[in-house]
């Protein structure tokens, strides 16, 4: 194949590459709730910061590990005496002056120490495990967060979907009737505010469409946020509200039991009482004595040329016992300050006990009472709309006015407001009651 052909086809090769990766890029995201919450996980921004937290806390605990394990540092210096010390003597009354030392001089040493024992070094590894366990239950709070966060958002997209679908239903329906209303008016079977009423219903209906619309883009702006995709990616939900009303079990719902120690907020204070168990430990280890070994060994090479330079060993093995005996009353103050914070932090977990017992209360009751709402809108809302098509009908027949149409048109709305509001109570109240059981 000649030169020019092979360019050419590296070149088509090249471009069918980035076709196909800009495809790629550009490919809808279609996505069910749980698809929606994994994908969040994966590439929400909070998420990634805790995940960073996590990774830096376990180099801590080696860090921690590695301080008490022999450090050994080696060295050397060269001198070049210029001029000589003189050291002088007196002897029987005769002064003599001696020179000491010689021109060039390297000494080259290596030390090594390791802590034989120090309470401190102990207790700081327990803390820094203790950190990195923190910070791994803060990243499932994280996790929690985001699922609850991306359902929420989900949820108030399909809702809205669903207002807008009632809405532009409802919406064609005025327009009919505008139609048969402006044909009654010219055949003398209504009058012109009847077609002035119903026209402004009409732009009424249609501002509010509009209006509805740009809430939905916003929604799903809200929901691009968590699942940390730029803001122009397409999304595509591939559950209706019928998907998620249908695996809603209330009464499956009601019959877990709160069990305190698994709720995520309640490990992160016990830990937290845990770490400030550690401080107060950690103080009190600052009372006890430490103790070192050494190890170190040089050599030094001296000479009045660099050239012939004599060397000459040392080494020397120690131990060094460090003991605390008085710090003018701080270490007192340190250690009673650790006391209170630790008293603090009990009572702080204990608050929280009974807040997350009072929270299992309270959404229950919020729970069932949404239930009760929800059941008793979506009646209103069937019953509604036959009076709605029943007006709608009588209108028709010249049996009832245009005002009464409205009237009858803004209660069938209202009514499907009041359904999709009760619903979004519902959904919302559910997932409430669901992280504060565990269940994301």
């Amino acid at each position: 194949m000649k030169k020019k052909e092979v360019l050419t086809v590296l070149l088509l090769f090249f471009l069918a590459g980035g076709i196909i990766k800009a495809q790629n890029n550009n490919a809808d995201l279609k996505l069910s709730l749980k698809e929606a919450q994994e994908y969040a996980l994966k590439n929400n921004k909070m998420i990634k910061s805790a995940k960073f937290t996590v990774l830096t806390s376990q180099k801590d605990v080696w860090t921690a590990i590695s301080s008490g394990l022999p450090q050994v540092s080696a060295g050397a210096t060269l001198t070049d005496n210029l001029k000589l010390g003189v050291f002088v003597l007196t002897m029987n009354g005769v002064t003599t002056a001696i020179t000491m030392g010689m021109t060039y001089n390297l000494p080259v040493a290596v030390q090594a120490s390791m802590p034989l024992f120090s309470a401190s070094y102990y207790v700081g590894i327990e803390t820094t495990k203790l950190a990195q366990k923190m910070a791994e239950s803060n990243l499932q709070s994280s996790e929690i967060d985001t699922r609850q966060a991306v359902a929420s958002a989900y949820y108030l997209i399909l809702i809205s979907e669903e207002s807008l679908r009632i809405l532009k239903e409802n919406l064609s329906n005025l327009q009919e009737t505008l139609k048969s209303t402006r044909a009654m008016y010219s055949s003398g079977l209504a009058e012109a505010t009847d077609v002035d009423q119903m026209a402004s219903n009409v732009t009424m209906m249609q501002n509010s469409f509009s209006i509805l619309q740009s809430n939905i883009e916003i929604n799903y702006n809200l929901l691009r946020f968590q699942l940390g995709v730029k803001f122009d990616s397409k999304i595509i939900l591939t559950e209706t509200i019928e998907d998620v009303v249908k695996d809603i079990n209330i009464e499956a719902l009601l019959s877990q039991n709160l069990i305190t120690a698994a709720n995520i907020q309640y490990d992160l204070v016990d830990k937290q009482e845990k770490m400030s168990a550690l401080d107060l430990k950690a103080q009190k280890a600052q009372v006890l004595p430490t103790l070192s070994g050494i190890y170190a060994t040089s050599t030094s090479g001296m000479g009045m040329k660099m050239s012939e330079l004599k060397w000459y060993p040392s080494s020397y093995l120690g131990l060094n016992l460090s003991v605390p005996i008085f710090a003018s009353g701080q270490r007192y103050s340190t250690i009673q300050k650790a006391k209170i914070n630790l008293e603090k932090a009990r009572n702080i977990k204990e608050m929280v006990a009974d807040q997350l017992q009072m929270q299992d209360k309270q959404l229950r009751y919020n729970l069932g009472n949404a239930n009760i709402q929800y059941k008793s809108q979506k009646d209103n809302v069937d019953v509604s709309k036959r009076v709605y098509a029943s007006m709608e009908n009588k209108y028709k027949q010249g049996m009832a006015s245009s005002l009464e149409l409205i009237q009858s048109n803004g209660l069938y709305l209202q009514a499907e407001n009041n359904y999709v509001s009760a619903l979004m109570n519902l959904l919302q109240t559910k997932l409430a009651l669901d992280k504060l059981l565990n269940n994301m």
